[in-house]
């Protein structure tokens, strides 16, 4: 899985029967604070995401297949499967703490 920003729709008037109801959404990979990478990626949606969101892409056939259309078995390589809320990172200067419950 990869985070990324949804930076635009794509449109397409001909595709599979078996993406009929998906969007196709135009995906650039982000780093953890939000700066871009040069990874683009085109991802089925899932969620309702929209263009600027900040979303989840899992790129993994089964799993992208299953979240985007329901179904099993469709030639999908990635697709948005959440929208980002926000991202919590630990100070750069901080540790792990391990406590036991």
């Amino acid at each position: 899985m990869l985070i990324a920003r949804v930076i635009g729709n794509v449109v397409a008037t001909q595709k599979n029967q078996r993406y009929e109801g998906t969007r196709a959404m135009l995906c650039r990979q982000i780093t953890p604070e939000g700066e871009d990478m040069e990874y683009t990626t085109v991802a089925l949606d899932s969620v309702n995401s929209g263009e600027g969101d900040i979303v989840i892409v899992a790129q993994e056939g089964w799993s992208a297949s299953t979240a985007s259309t329901g179904k099993a078995g469709a030639a999908i390589d990635s697709a948005i499967v959440g929208v980002v809320d926000y991202i919590d990172l630990l100070p750069e200067n901080s540790q792990f703490v391990i406590r036991n419950s």
